[in-house]
């Protein structure tokens, strides 16, 4: 018998296989960027110093040139009249009258020793109260609202109240300097001390110290280069200031610089007023300079410097222990005779 014809197998239907997705923006691949962009707006990129200079020169560079723009041509045709703003050409000429008429030299000394004198002052009284501030709590929430108007009030405001309560010599000058700075030593005294870390406190407490020797051997050396760098900045915001105190000048006695600029208003010499505030600036980036390398000396540890203060600074405190420590020897002596 023969065996039944068998039949093809029946084709099977082809089901639609998932469609392509276009490729998207993040599947095409790597982004093509190009690395001197990518460079320049890094987050928190170091700056080498040749960069660093170079980028300071060319915006000096523009300021300048936008300044030569703008009093461009004859008096009459520039963007800004002469009365407003003098040309680099006319502003410089008039540096030798500046310099020779207008004592420009001894009015420079004289707002720098009064400067040196204010904040001396004011870093002399507000370093320890600061210390002490920030050592003990209560003594800080007992000054607080001292430091927290001081901080706070208009500078110009002090003037009417330093002429009514000093005078308008030197005294005043001073006295205004060391008013307006002594809150701001004070606050930042006492914020270093407070950031030292309380492992160290405990750690002195183990080993045996007296709460005085954790202050003066602990808390203090850990805070001084944040106090020190405090006051190099604030030094620089005291000379702005005393620019404030110098509108009046008494005879015989220098101006400072804050004079000259008062009266060079008065008498319409802009010239010589954008030559003081070009030389503001200079002066005060020197005496930061001078400071800063005077940090780094005194703290190498931090700021990388060679330590020659440092060692120095050590040098005179185990002299003045071993004085003491002797004194005290001394004093107690016919004490243990007595015994």
């Amino acid at each position: 018998m023969a065996d039944p014809p068998t039949r093809p197998p029946e084709p099977q239907p082809v089901l639609p296989g998932p469609k392509s997705a276009p490729p998207d923006a993040r599947t095409r691949g790597p982004v093509t960027r190009v690395p001197m962009i990518d460079s320049f707006f890094a987050l928190r990129r170091e700056v080498p110093g040749w960069q660093a200079i170079l980028w300071g020169v060319l915006c000096i560079a523009l300021c300048g040139g936008l300044w030569w723009y703008l009093t461009l041509g004859e008096k009459e045709e520039r963007i800004l009249s002469p009365g407003i703003l003098p040309s680099p050409e006319d502003t410089f000429a008039s540096f030798h009258s500046l310099w020779f008429d207008r004592a420009l030299t001894l009015n420079t000394l004289a707002s720098l020793q009064r400067v040196v004198l204010g904040f001396g002052l004011a870093a002399l009284v507000g370093v320890p109260l600061g210390v002490l501030c920030g050592c003990f709590r209560w003594l800080g929430s007992f000054f607080a609202p001292l430091t927290v108007m001081g901080r706070n009030i208009p500078i110009a405001a002090l003037i009417p109240l330093t002429f009514s309560i000093f005078g308008i010599g030197e005294f005043q000058k001073v006295m205004f300097i060391f008013i307006a700075c002594v809150a701001f030593v004070i606050t930042d005294t006492a914020t270093a001390i407070g950031d030292v870390s309380s492992r160290y406190v405990d750690t002195a407490y183990t080993l045996g110290a007296g709460r005085r020797q954790i202050i003066l051997k602990v808390l203090v050396p850990l805070a001084m280069p944040s106090v020190f760098n405090s006051l190099r900045l604030l030094f620089g915001l005291a000379f702005g200031y005393i620019m404030l105190a110098e509108t009046i000048q008494m005879a015989g006695v220098s101006g400072g610089l804050g004079y000259i600029i008062n009266m060079s208003q008065r008498r319409g010499f802009q010239d010589h007023i954008l030559l003081v505030i070009i030389l503001i600036p200079l002066v005060a980036l020197a005496i930061d300079w001078i400071l800063y390398l005077i940090q780094r000396e005194l703290f190498p540890y931090q700021y990388g410097g060679y330590g020659v203060l440092h060692q120095a600074v050590r040098g005179l405190l185990h002299l003045w222990e071993d004085f003491t420590s002797l004194f005290r020897r001394r004093v107690d002596f016919p004490s243990d005779l007595a015994k």
